[in-house]
């Protein structure tokens, strides 16, 4: 080999392993859950109180079932103290578990709901050693919802969702739904799971790497890493399949998930649907920010559907 052939082939292993090292490095801070400790506090007091009533409350069961890939899934479920056939599956971001969705669980609990909290694959007590963003996920939730429909086929489903659970719902949306879910609310999911590799890449301190080379190479490091494909997770196109009523939530002042993104989802959702934007609201703070116009438009969208 010539001393130019020499040159190419060392600049092209130089790439390669740039290339690696960033990609490893990406899927390790974005694929691979980085766990709360169990008494580790949210700044937030709301969210606090949330976590502390999942974690005390008497009533609470600690479900598990098996997912369609045999890994075992824990979910928190706690019963109203009223007999109902109404139900909310609450589903939390990533990094996080189910008792981040006490918050919004003792809403829903309060409006007279049984409650369930899964912990996505990874996350919490359950199984798996990635995050799914929703492309997974989204067959766990299906099996949650004939979890609750076996125990009650009177079962009315609501499915309330944050970030990366925001898109877990959405996706789940664009499945075959049984009649039992009756509407779905997505607060700040992404569009794609690409996009949002893409903007967190950039977020990234020292990216110097082409965005689309990269991007194929996470790709090929989750297809290898976690037996999942990140083309397949798609939240435009399940929105255009979706036939469930969905409320669209995103806070203007997001600089984690770009708030246009719930502009295209809605947009692009051929179901019935709302928007819904709350003002100087960071990533998923909207329940926080303005707790009176968050609740009011959920329990006025999903009045009609419920009863």
């Amino acid at each position: 080999m010539g001393k130019k052939g020499n040159v190419f082939f060392m600049g092209l292993l130089s790439t390669l392993a740039g290339g690696l090292f960033v990609g490893d490095r990406l899927y390790k801070m974005a694929a691979v859950p980085k766990l709360h400790e169990p008494d580790e506090e949210h700044s937030n007091k709301m969210i606090q109180t949330g976590r502390l009533w999942v974690r005390n409350n008497p009533d609470k069961k600690d479900i598990y079932l098996d997912a369609l890939d045999k890994l075992h899934l824990h979910a928190t479920f706690i019963p109203n103290k009223e007999q109902t056939h109404k139900y909310s599956i609450c589903i939390h971001g990533i990094n996080d578990n189910c008792e981040y969705m006490g918050a919004y669980a003792i809403h829903y609990h309060e409006k007279g709901f049984n409650v369930l909290l899964p912990d996505l694959r990874g996350h919490g007590k359950s199984e798996g050693g990635y995050a799914g963003f929703g492309v997974q996920d989204r067959y766990d939730i299906l099996q949650w919802i004939y979890w609750i429909i076996k125990r009650d086929k009177e079962a009315k489903i609501i499915l309330h969702g944050v970030s990366m659970g925001a898109a877990t719902v959405l996706m789940t949306t664009g499945e075959h739904l049984p009649s039992n879910v009756v509407c779905a609310i997505e607060d700040s999911s992404y569009t794609t799971v690409k996009d949002e590799y893409r903007d967190v890449y950039h977020m990234m301190k020292g990216s110097f790497f082409p965005t689309a080379p990269l991007i194929e190479l996470i790709r090929w490091e989750i297809k290898i890493r976690a037996d999942y494909d990140i083309n397949d997770g798609n939240c435009i196109e399940a929105v255009k399949r979706s036939k469930t009523p969905t409320m669209f939530i995103h806070g203007d002042s997001d600089k984690f998930i770009d708030p246009k993104m719930c502009r295209r989802l809605y947009e692009s959702a051929a179901c019935p649907k709302e928007y819904c934007t709350i003002i100087n609201a960071d990533h998923i703070q909207g329940i926080y920010i303005d707790t009176d116009r968050y609740w009011s438009k959920i329990d006025k969208f999903i009045s009609d559907k419920i009863g």
